[in-house]
């Protein structure tokens, strides 16, 4: 549901990019310090855990103006929470089943598991969202009006409850 008219060289995507606070926020901060540089479109917000992360969340980052969102978080197994990116993940499967149900397209969203010390895995996997979401074009602007504010289908119906 990308407006393929307006999409050129010239558009530059905004990309939310949702940071656990132990892993990727500190990657980002260590690609800071090292002086590897990123996007600047990718505007960063940092979260407590990934497992915090709603689809409403999401969604609403993007019925914001966003033509994407990042989420990023520990290494299945190292969540300072114990099991909070392994809630991550199920919610981001949620979260995709409902784009395609909106029409919108799954690539528009990204989940990568970054540690501290990866702050050019953080470089690269920024660059690479930020590609991806060029290719797409802007998310068309009739995507608040088409996608209803209370859905009549919730990402934890989908989901099962989950």
């Amino acid at each position: 549901m990308s407006n393929t008219a307006a999409t050129s060289s010239s558009f530059e995507p905004r990309i939310v990019a949702f940071f656990c606070n132990w892993c990727t926020y500190t990657a980002s901060d260590l690609a800071g310090t090292s002086r590897l540089d990123y996007p600047a479109n990718v505007r960063i917000v940092r979260v407590m855990c990934s497992g915090r992360i709603e689809p409403q969340m999401v969604l609403a980052t993007l019925r914001s103006g966003a033509d994407g969102v990042l989420i990023g978080g520990c290494h299945p197994g190292d969540c300072h929470y114990q099991s909070g990116n392994e809630k991550c993940v199920r919610r981001f499967a949620v979260l995709k089943e409902y784009l395609s149900r909106l029409g919108l397209e799954d690539q528009r969203i990204r989940l990568d598991w970054i540690a501290a010390s990866e702050g050019d895995k953080l470089q690269r996997v920024a660059r690479e969202m930020v590609e991806q979401v060029r290719r797409l074009g802007p998310l068309a602007p009739g995507f608040s009006s088409k996608a209803p504010s209370q859905p009549t289908t919730s990402p934890e119906a989908i989901a099962g409850g989950a």
